[in-house]
């Protein structure tokens, strides 16, 4: 099979750059304890300008850049954040396989779907650069010339047409190797992979027995390492530990933006959006807050996502320091897309859904709800408070009329047949406020029929401007059957109202209000 490798250089270093800006540049180094001593595992560029090299110890080290920051090495996170750029792939790649500490294999059959296999390396390179990863990628018939040549070479996207495995290694230096049994190829004084593939194949097993001829085998093209795909986890979660506890939003905020930006490009390759989040902080010594994040509808923009998080964590009051920031997506649905109409701008969506989200977390989920129509002709009763719906999905030439936008927040129910009113004139609009029961008003009528006045709570208010009637009437075969002129009417003090008078008693009554 085709398989590319993703080589991330000194990705520990990078990942602590990404989630710390001001280190950019710096001398810095990530140590770990090694019988006792605490050894350099990763150094930055200019800590190895300085002389620093991985297993030098940290007293060492110092010694050479006085001015070295160093930070502990957790390689367990280290592999977590590897797998999270691996999944975040997934939109380009069926399946991934981590080479921890610093890569990762991807399958690569997928490549004529984006224009063939130089392609998908762009593109590769394109999502890591989003995260903030500068990285090679090789594709190739076999693991370890894909490895190799990532590592390696020269190129940042490079191709190995399948069967030139062996030529592509061949100019590689024997440092390429990185195994201990290249040993023995070096006492032989070669010093390319290409001269490794041109020894005979029998005196290198006698020589160096099963480890040199598995090298061997591999410097002429012949690997087959099987790929195996990662699984996935189920739940979609992450968390980052802060160098040291905060008492500040500052270092929060760096951190939860490593968080959001990884978080957000897993559910990207996923295909996935979510729909809730839980954020928790562990305090320093001991206790943690969490705090729940509705959205308003299904996302994985970590934009976004952040901004909603400033917004929801910003102003929080905590007894002690904030040791490590985590975050958890307890809810997830398929992420459909969205497809502006012409001229439409994404600022405009965006900047709804900061605010709806922000009310829904805010005032409680219940709080946020939209009219829905009913199957009811009685005009009044035509529409009722649902949990809301978030605006439409898909919209613009490739919708779909008439189809409805899923929701996460609300379960699907079946269409009911609903009548819509094309005529047009002010008579016909309907108020944004409805009163719960009717309000009988004490009308003052011209022998016309038309109001003049009406008294309302005690108070009288003269009408400025009448609009209708619009005749309805209805349900005669039920038990509360209604014959009745509505009209739009402004009230002086009160503004415009939606009043009805009833045909049974002929009394007018205020059903409601127009914003």
């Amino acid at each position: 099979m085709r398989r590319g490798y993703l080589h991330v250089m000194r990705f520990p270093v990078q990942r602590k750059v990404i989630e710390s800006p001001a280190l950019a540049g710096q001398p810095l180094v990530l140590v770990e304890e090694v019988r006792g001593q605490r050894r350099v595992a990763f150094a930055s560029t200019r800590a190895l300008k300085a002389g620093v090299r991985p297993g030098m110890t940290l007293t060492a080290a110092t010694a050479l850049e006085p001015g070295l920051r160093h930070f502990p090495y957790r390689p367990k996170d280290e592999a977590q954040a590897l797998a999270a750029l691996g999944e975040s792939l997934l939109g380009l790649c069926p399946g991934f396989q981590r080479d921890a500490p610093e890569g990762l294999w991807f399958d690569a059959s997928a490549a004529h779907l984006v224009g063939g296999e130089a392609e998908l390396g762009a593109r590769v390179l394109e999502v890591c650069a989003e995260q903030g990863y500068r990285a090679h990628v090789t594709m190739a018939s076999e693991a370890f010339t894909s490895r190799v040549l990532a590592r390696h070479g020269s190129r940042r996207v490079e191709v190995v047409p399948e069967g030139q495995g062996a030529r592509a290694l061949a100019p590689l230096p024997l440092g390429a190797l990185e195994d201990a049994a290249a040993r023995a190829f070096s006492v032989l004084g070669l010093s390319t992979l290409g001269e490794v593939a041109a020894l005979p194949a029998g005196a290198v097993t006698a020589r160096g027995g099963a480890g040199a001829a598995r090298i061997h085998a591999r410097c002429r093209g012949v690997d087959d390492t099987p790929f195996t795909p990662e699984p996935l986890e189920e739940a979609l979660e992450d968390r980052v530990v802060l160098d040291a506890p905060a008492d500040t939003f500052e270092p929060v905020q760096f951190a939860l933006k490593t968080l959001l930006d990884r978080l957000g490009a897993r559910l990207s390759g996923r295909q996935r959006a979510a729909v809730r989040l839980t954020f928790v902080l562990r305090l320093d010594p001991t206790g943690e807050a969490q705090v729940p994040l509705l959205l308003a509808r299904p996302t994985a923009r970590a934009k976004l996502l952040l901004d909603l998080a400033r917004h929801r964590l910003g102003e929080l009051r905590l007894e002690r320091p904030v040791a490590e920031v985590a975050v958890r997506v307890d809810a997830h649905d398929e992420d459909q897309g969205q497809q502006l109409a012409l001229g439409d701008a994404p600022e405009g969506d965006a900047a709804l859904e900061a605010v709806l989200s922000r009310l829904a977390t805010t005032l409680g989920e219940e709080a946020l709800f939209a009219a829905s129509l009913e199957a009811v002709h009685r005009p009044e009763s035509a529409h009722s408070a649902r949990a809301f719906h978030p605006p439409e999905t898909r919209r613009g030439l490739l919708s779909s009329p008439g189809s409805p936008a899923p929701s996460a927040l609300v379960p699907e129910e079946p269409a009911a047949p609903i009548t819509v009113w094309r005529e047009t004139g002010a008579a016909r609009e309907r108020p944004s406020r409805l009163l719960a029961q009717p309000a009988r008003l004490d009308a003052e009528v011209a022998p016309s029929g038309e109001m003049l006045a009406a008294r309302l709570g005690g108070r009288r208010h003269r009408v400025t401007a009448m609009a209708g009637p619009e005749r309805l009437g209805g349900e005669w075969w039920t038990d509360t059957p209604y014959q009745r002129d509505y009209y739009r009417v402004h009230f002086e003090g009160l503004g415009p109202a939606w009043v009805y008078r009833d045909g049974r008693d002929g009394g007018f009554y205020l059903q409601g209000l127009f914003d």
